[in-house]
């Protein structure tokens, strides 16, 4: 399975593209390289380690500072305290 995964809208150009998985792609947010990391998003213009990925969205849950049950449920589940 490939370490970065690309999102977004297909380049015109697609012989232009030059970027395998053993090319560096550094994170946008904490400018960590794809060979650091667990995986890598990438977009137009843009790119999103999974650690990142996963501080947004559980920054995004939490802002209303009480999860929904569903959502703790995958907070657990990411953060390996899920035991059933």
């Amino acid at each position: 399975m490939a370490k970065v995964v690309k999102l977004g809208a297909k380049k015109e150009h697609p012989e232009k593209e030059h970027n395998e998985d053993n090319d560096l792609v550094y994170c946008s947010f904490c400018g960590r390289p794809n060979t650091q990391v667990l995986k890598m998003v990438q977009g137009p213009g843009v790119n999103i380690c999974s650690e990142c990925a996963m501080i947004a969205v559980q920054y995004l849950i939490l802002n209303d500072r009480m999860p929904s049950a569903e959502a703790q449920q995958i907070l657990d589940a990411f953060w390996g305290k899920a035991r059933k």
